[in-house]
This record gives C-alpha cells, structure tokens and sequence, in this order.
C-alpha cells in the first residue's frame, strides 16, 4: 500500500504519518513510499487505538481540571483594530467588541481610573490593545469628533474675549454628589419648592436649570441626577458651571459617586464648596466626612487646608443662608470669568433636550454670550436646528429673551440637538446646512457603543432591544448603563432607539428583528398597544431606571450558559475483584476520602497515573444497596467500563454541578 494511500485513509498528511510511525512503534524510514498490507492494517489499528487513547486523556484532563495540550495547536490571531489619536474608552471598546468591563478592568490594571465616556491617547490605547491580544494602529483620516471639538475651541474663545462692553452675568452653579446624599433636598431648601416629589422613585432623572436671587443678584443653579447611569450627564453639568457645590451625607461620607463628581469638578478646573447636608441626623458625623475628604488631599479649612465644608440640613433649612453667601463669595473671587458680552449673538450649551408630544423638539440651553432671542435661528455643527419660535424661563414662563448665565427653555426646533453640544446664532442663517440628517448622524454616533458590534454574531447571544425615552438625556443614559451590563458571550443590540411615544414602526421593527421595546417615561398609545398583541410584541414601560437595568439583569442571568464543573467527591482504594467481565466488574473496597455515590464520572487511577474512566451504577454496604458510603467505610460497587481495574488501584468519584 501506497504511504499516500494510507495517509489519505487515515485523514492526516504524507509527512505528518511518517512522522508519528517510530512514536507508534513502527520504523518504516523518512523516506517510505510504500508499506507492506499486512504493517498498513497494523498501523491502522494501532492508530486507532492511539486516538482513542488521546481522547480518554483529554477527557480525564477535563474532568481533573488539568490542560491537555493539542498538538499541532495554532497560535492565537492578533487581529489589527484601527483607531483614531483620541478616543473615548466606550468607543474603544466597540473597536474591539470587548464589554467595556473588560477594557476598563485592563486600564484600572494599568493604573488608569477613567470611566466609559472619558477620552484615551493613542499611546494608553495602544497598550491596553495589546494587552488584550489587538495590535492597535492609528488611523490618522478619522475626523472623528472634530468638528464638536471646533464648537468648543469657538466657545473658548468667545468666552475668553473680555472687553469693555462686557457686563457681569450671573454665575452658574453645579450640585454634584452622591446619589440619595440631597443635592435635590438642598435646592428645594434654596428655592422653596418640592422637586423630590416630581421624580420617580425621589431621583433625579433628567438635568435642570433653575435660578435664584439672593442680595439682589441672580444664581443659576444645575441639579445633576447622582445614579451611576447619568456619568455624562453629570460631566456636561460641570462644563457650563462656574462654582460646583459637592454634597455629601454627613451620615454616609465620600462614596464612589462622590470620588467621581471630585474628578469632574478637578478636570473642569472649577472652585467648588463642600455642604455636609443631613446634620440633623443622629448617625451625622462631620469629623469621618472631614477626615475621608482630607484621605483623598481635600483639607477642611478648620484642618488648615483651603476646602471650604459647611454643614447644612435640607430638611430644616440649617445654613443654607451661610451656604448661599459662600458661593456668592467664591464666584466673586473669579468674577472676571462671570464677565459676557450680551451685544452679541447667542451662543451657548444644550443641557437637556427631548421630543414633547405637544410642544415638539424642545431644548433647555445655558446661554453663555450674547442674548437669545425669539426669531433668533440656531445651528449646532454646520447644521441648521430650527428657529426660537418660543423661550421660556425655569418657571415654565415665556420670556423675549435670555442673556448670558441663563437658562431657557427653547421650542421651534426641527430636532431635538445632543446633550452637551453647542448651540449658536448665526451670522448668516443661509449658510446653514438644511440637511438635519448630517446632525441627526452625529447625534447617533455618539450612542453607537451597542449597535456596533461588527463582529460574527453566531458567538454571542443578543438581547435585541428597541429604546425609546422622553428626553436625550435619559436615552443616553440607559444606553451607557446597558454597556455596563453585557459579557463575552451576552452582546446587548441597540436595533432603534429615539424619544418619543412607542409608535407603530417599533412595533414592526420588533416584530422584524424579534426586539423587545422598552419605554422609558413614555406609553404606547392604545393601537399600538393592540398592534403589539396581534404582532406578538413584547411592550415594557418603566418609571424608574433601576427597574429597567434590573430587568436587563435578569434576561442576561437567564441567557447565560451554565458551565458544568466535575467536582471530586470522593476516593475509594480496591481491596478485592469479585468479578471481572469484557465491560464490567464488581469490586470491593475502603472509602480512603470524602464520600462515594453511584455517578456517571470515574476515574482508575493506577500509582500517579489515570489510565481509565467508566461509571460506577451501584453500591452495596453490609449487603445492603446505598445511595451513599461515607470515608472510612468498607463497600461492593459495580464499575461499567473497560475492564482494567487491579488491586491497589485508586477509584476517584466525581459529581457534575451546573
């Protein structure tokens, strides 16, 4: 017989057969090019009994918990993932299809504290890639971003210009903290209004604006919701504040949030006031928060350090005066920053942004130059968003205009522009691009993290989702959120997302893609309802973020696969052979460790080798069948598998557990 011949037979090349035959015990030379019939039915069996010799190892491995290497074994493939100079670390993570856990798991490691919506070097980038098996390599034409950057680059420099016809604009103020420490509570004391009440569950879910006068002047104070789920929120509150108040719970002390708003307020360069709120509580404890900030090199004032710390109590209105007259006083010491030219025209940054089912496209925007006015037509990015058809003030009042450091909310808009971009009147209308598309795909690139995944979807098992919510914010934020949640083998899809009711089109999109909806502050109306019956579409509407990252939660414990491990129960040492068949034998035997149960998973081990599996489907002690002997106990079983079982061997038992 031809060496081709038996190669072929045998599935595996000319060379790698000659290669193997001395291992086997066969000496045929390098250079063989026909066998005898009689050696090539030898080499037959012997190989076959080879490969099965190779399959009961690698199975003894698995069940011992010891790696088997293959032979033959190919490296792993490092693949090339092209990214820009600058890069937020979500987006990073999309380029790699790798849960952003996993990427910033990998930074934390290499001592970088960044969260998903942070920006990462091309160099950070380009280590952690490879640290994960990518080889990173620039991409030098993406223009990723570049033009929000020239939005900002131009408010810098209209902020910057301070000339003589500037007149001094209210500050703005940031409340940051914790979740639940009462950043809302405190500005209900300052305002003496019941914001808490409005929100579901007590938390803040949406940014607000509002204003407030003391010895004459105005305040504009931002309230950032606290929850983990609304970071970028929380970072665009900073970026158009003057002063941040950072709230901590005299109860409670810096938490994880707290770290976090410290960060912001130090990246953005901004001077802020500590209030220690719930001093009225027995548990408040103002030297530990003292001590946790001073821990982190934030000195109290009274510790001879130079961060102011007010106590204060939302619930009974304690120093909120003292409260009020310090951050007046801190925003006098950078007064020349409060400096505006109202002449001007408008420019200013979106904070809130969402579609009313009456009202349309509607912004809340703090103008920072120049005064808005009603008719004023407004762009963001080259693109035309609509024109001031009507202003109003945090009261819900309308107003003609709105000057520097005020909020106002804008309606007459064609889109509802993204959180955190910049808005501004143009010289010339006319040259506004009046594609809202090329604006509505820079607000979607921005959400892209989920819906990114370019990879083989036959790996992963997908949640398909359908997101709608009433403002920008929010959907943003359940988006950020659901990022957190996915694993290696459970990818969350983003198939539709956007604000408004839950219209018939979702329905259909679902029923195509086999999505779940998700509404958040928002309902479908009655015929879509019924649409969603007939069409089998699974409608669900939350109040509540938690509640809807929980149910998430839930779905993916559900989807994810339960890994079966073998665990060693048991070892039983054979005294005596009662009976030895082909495939079966009764033996006899001491419980040396654990315990024995009868279980599909044995394993014969002979000195320090394993040289057999097989089952054991019956036990006897005292000749009496038992479910379970305990060590030291002597027992019978009868072993189903080869027969190959010698006095001294060692009988391990093991139990498969999901």
């Amino acid at each position: 017989m031809n060496v081709a011949e038996l190669s072929r037979k045998l599935r595996i090349t000319s060379g790698e057969l000659l290669e193997k035959l001395p291992r086997l015990g066969f000496d045929v030379g390098k250079k063989a090019i026909k066998i005898d019939d009689r050696l090539a039915l030898k080499i037959m069996e012997a190989w076959k009994q080879d490969e099965k010799r190779q399959r009961e190892a690698s199975r003894i491995a698995e069940i011992r918990g010891t790696g088997v290497k293959e032979e033959g074994a190919k490296e792993a493939i490092i693949l090339e993932v092209k990214i820009p100079p600058i890069i937020t670390v979500r987006d990073f993570a999309a380029a790699l299809d790798l849960p952003i856990s996993k990427v910033l798991t990998s930074l934390m490691k290499n001592g970088v504290l960044a969260s998903m919506n942070e920006r990462i070097d091309f160099d950070t980038a380009s280590i952690i890639g490879e640290e994960l098996g990518y080889k990173i390599l620039a991409d030098e034409n993406d223009q990723q971003d570049s033009e929000q950057e020239q939005q900002q680059n131009k408010l810098k420099e209209i902020l910057s210009d301070k000339h003589s016809g500037c007149v001094e604009r209210p500050p703005v103020i940031v409340v940051m903290g914790h979740v639940d420490h009462g950043k809302t509570k405190i500005l209900d004391a300052i305002r003496k209004t019941d914001v808490v009440s409005g929100e579901s569950g007590g938390i803040t879910q949406h940014i607000g604006a509002y204003q407030v006068h003391r010895h004459g002047r105005v305040l504009t104070f931002i309230d950032t919701p606290g929850h983990e789920a609304f970071t970028a929120m929380r970072s665009r509150g900073a970026r158009v504040a003057d002063v941040a108040i950072l709230v901590i719970a005299a109860d409670d002390g810096v938490r994880p949030q707290t770290l976090e708003a410290i960060k912001i307020i130090s990246d953005a360069k901004l001077p802020f006031v500590v209030a220690i709120n719930k001093i009225d509580k027995d548990e408040a404890n103002l030297e530990k928060v003292k001590q946790d900030l001073s821990s982190i090199n934030l000195r109290p004032e009274d510790w001879g350090g130079d961060v102011v710390c007010l106590p204060v109590s939302a619930k009974t209105g304690q120093g909120m005066d003292d409260l009020l007259d310090t951050v007046l006083l801190v925003a006098d010491m950078e007064k020349e920053l409060l400096m505006a030219d109202c002449q001007r025209l408008a420019i200013g940054t979106v904070i809130e942004s969402h579609i009313d089912k009456g009202e349309g496209p509607v912004a809340t925007m703090i103008v920072q130059s120049g005064t808005l006015r009603v008719g004023d037509c407004l762009g963001t990015r080259g693109a035309l968003c609509g024109k001031v058809r009507s202003l109003k003030d945090y009261k819900g009042e309308n107003i003609s205009e709105a000057g520097p450091g005020t909020p106002a909310k804008i309606l007459g808009l064609k889109i509802a522009p993204e959180v955190g971009s910049v808005l501004e009147v143009p010289e010339d209308s006319k040259s506004l691009s009046k594609d809202v598309k090329q604006h509505l795909h820079h607000q979607n690139k921005s959400f892209s993290v989920l819906s990114s995944n370019q990879g083989d979807d036959d790996k992963f098992k997908n949640i398909n989702l359908i997101i709608k919510a009433d403002v920008l914010g929010s959907l943003e934020a359940i988006i950020e959120s659901l990022a957190k949640l996915e694993t290696a083998e459970i990818k969350i899809k983003i198939v539709s997302k956007g604000l408004g009711i839950i219209s018939e089109s979702d329905v259909l999109k679902a029923e195509a893609t086999g999505a779940q909806i998700f509404g958040f502050h928002v309902k479908p109306l009655p015929n879509v309802a019924d649409l969603a019956r007939d069409k089998k579409a699974v409608i669900k509407t939350y109040e509540v973020i938690y509640h809807l990252i929980e149910d998430i939660q839930e779905q993916i414990k559900d989807l994810q696969i339960k890994e079966a491990v073998k665990k060693l129960v048991g070892k039983l040492e054979v005294i005596k052979i009662f009976r030895k068949e082909s495939h079966n034998m009764i033996v006899g035997g001491r419980v040396i460790e654990g315990y024995l149960v009868p279980t599909e998973i044995v394993i014969i081990v002979r000195g320090n080798e394993a040289i057999a599996t097989g089952k054991v489907t019956r036990l006897e002690c005292s000749r009496q069948i038992a479910e379970k002997v305990a060590a030291g106990q002597e027992c019978g079983l009868s072993f189903e598998g080869k027969a190959v079982i010698e006095l001294g061997d060692i009988l391990e038992f093991y139990i498969e557990e999901k």
